[in-house]
């Protein structure tokens, strides 16, 4: 059983890149592309139909991209420090992901996340099709996600904390005992609990014991 639970988005928060805006400039579609995402990440899209939207435009490039792109994420500053702090606390560390498994999986290992979920992209003859393989992570998926996590973890959503940026994270972030916003889109930075607009993750260390021991909602910090 975990003390507490923290989940972060991953594209603009666990990392600095929007993943499918990496993969469609391998397919020339990446300024197209860069704008369906700022729409879709402050609420003007439905997020399901934007992303299969996004994924068309990277028909028949190679499956060899995901190790291309996947060389090039860069992690979010103070991550590392976060989880290892998360794990020496007895929290345990989630992301979930309106990206994709594909680029994650490796990402997720290598930082030594517990719990990690995203959209799988079709493959077939060595190539993308264009389509999201089963149905998309979208907001009430992420929100699904946390309170799954929480109880294999034994975690009440008390003692959650969900960080995000885009308004498919604030079903997710709705459910969570504390929410923070991360460099985060007008309607995220509204909604959250705590808003943090220094791009360092190992900032929330100091906060995790004081945010979990009181009541969250209605408590509103900038940092």
């Amino acid at each position: 059983m975990a003390r507490f639970l923290v989940v972060l988005d991953v594209d603009s928060t666990l990392i600095e890149d929007e993943a499918i805006e990496l993969l469609a400039e391998q397919a020339g579609s990446r300024e197209t592309v860069a704008a369906i995402t700022a729409r879709a990440m402050n609420g003007e899209l439905d997020f399901a139909q934007s992303l299969r939207e996004r994924v068309a435009t990277l028909a028949g490039v190679p499956a060899t991209v995901f190790e291309h792109v996947g060389a090039r994420v860069r992690v979010t500053e103070g991550v590392p420090a976060l989880v290892a702090g998360v794990h020496e606390a007895g929290g345990r560390v989630g992301v979930v992901s309106g990206g994709f498994h594909e680029l994650l999986d490796p990402l997720a290992a290598r930082l030594g996340l517990d719990h990690w979920r995203a959209n799988r992209l079709v493959v077939r003859d060595g190539v993308l099709t264009g389509e999201v393989d089963g149905p998309v992570v979208d907001a009430e998926a992420k929100a699904h996600a946390l309170r799954t996590w929480a109880d294999l973890c034994g975690v009440p959503l008390s003692r959650t904390i969900a960080v995000g940026d885009g308004a498919n994270d604030l079903r997710m972030m709705e459910c969570a005992g504390l929410s923070v916003a991360f460099d985060a889109k007008d309607p995220v930075r509204a909604a959250a609990d705590l808003v943090l607009d220094v791009r360092d993750l190992s900032l929330l260390l100091p906060l995790l014991g004081t945010a979990l021991s009181a009541p969250s909602r209605g408590r509103r910090r900038r940092g």
